[in-house]
């Protein structure tokens, strides 16, 4: 696959969700079933090893692997692919690009140095250093809430400035401010917001999402991202059941109960019951138990009733 720009990364993106099992290893014939699914269901591309894929808890050996099988199966399918490469050490990370430039992916996404918060020159000097290692395919950083270092938009147009080539970035998004800024600041960057917010997003601005929507059903996902693109008013009014559904039914697993957004990801995948991914997180974390799972999808189904009918 020739290597995206930042105005070819847009849509709605499907994360690789690991079917961890009871010995806690990974079961690989379900994961390739899972991408069979994604490229299937058409979705705008596919990813590994974001949050939802347990990147910081594989060996380098199934790291290799899970990329390798990703790789594979969707350059014969002409799918869409980036390659999550991301690591709490630096070191680590420098070398999964290293390792995996040569599959071709669309784009490699990175997070920033974790143990301590960088200084912003200290992330010029880190972009840049991947970038190099990643060329000719270009860098998308994913920038989450919970990051040592989040960034503004006035530090990723300093970024830009620098000579960082990033095609796109992954982060919360903002208010209508935010967007503005980002837009006069970095107008070629790709932005993506999170799933359930992806009619907002694009109507501020963003480009995609690497969804948790499509955790839930990636092909109800997909339909939804093509009703924006035509009916923008109706994917709004789609966005304000889809948030309810998990203000009410997901959120709470995370704040009250404890358990992680990977969890809730699993959990939301379950209730969509178009693959036999599990709940399971890899230990030491904790999964939300399969009992949960069918009481959870008949409040789902009255909520959001758009997304458990058959296409």
């Amino acid at each position: 696959m020739k290597p995206l720009s930042s105005q070819e990364i847009k849509g709605n993106w499907a994360t690789l969700l690991l079917p961890i099992e009871k010995d806690n290893s990974i079961h690989f014939g379900k994961l390739a079933e899972e991408i069979d699914m994604f490229i299937a269901m058409k979705v705008s591309g596919i990813y590994s090893n974001g949050t939802a894929g347990e990147f910081y808890n594989q060996t380098e050996e199934e790291f290799d692997k899970i990329t390798a099988l990703l790789a594979e199966k969707c350059q014969a399918a002409g799918m869409p692919f980036q390659i999550g490469c991301s690591h709490m050490s630096p070191v680590l990370a420098l070398e999964r690009i290293r390792r995996t430039v040569a599959l071709q992916p669309g784009a490699m996404q990175v997070i920033l140095p974790d143990w301590w918060a960088p200084s912003l020159p200290e992330v010029i000097d880190f972009l840049l250093k991947m970038a190099e290692a990643a060329d000719p395919v270009g860098l998308v950083l994913y920038n989450p809430p919970h990051a040592k270092k989040v960034l503004t938009p006035e530090d990723y147009y300093q970024i830009k400035k620098a000579g960082a080539p990033l095609v796109g970035c992954k982060v919360a998004g903002g208010d209508p401010d935010w967007f503005k800024r980002m837009k006069e600041l970095v107008p070629d960057l790709s932005l993506f917001v999170p799933g359930h917010q992806l009619a907002t997003g694009l109507q501020r601005g963003a480009h995609g999402a690497y969804s948790n929507v499509a955790c839930l059903h990636p092909q109800k996902a997909q339909e939804w991202y093509e009703m924006m693109l035509t009916d923008l008013p109706q994917a709004l009014a789609l966005e304000i059941k889809i948030q309810k559904l998990m203000n009410e039914q997901i959120v709470p697993y995370i704040r009250q109960q404890g358990y992680s957004p990977q969890a809730a990801d699993k959990l939301l995948a379950a209730i969509g019951g178009w693959a036999s991914i599990g709940t399971r997180l890899r230990w030491p974390y904790r999964g939300i138990p399969e009992e949960e799972v069918q009481k959870v999808r008949l409040a789902c189904q009255r909520i959001l009733p758009e997304f458990f009918e058959e296409s």
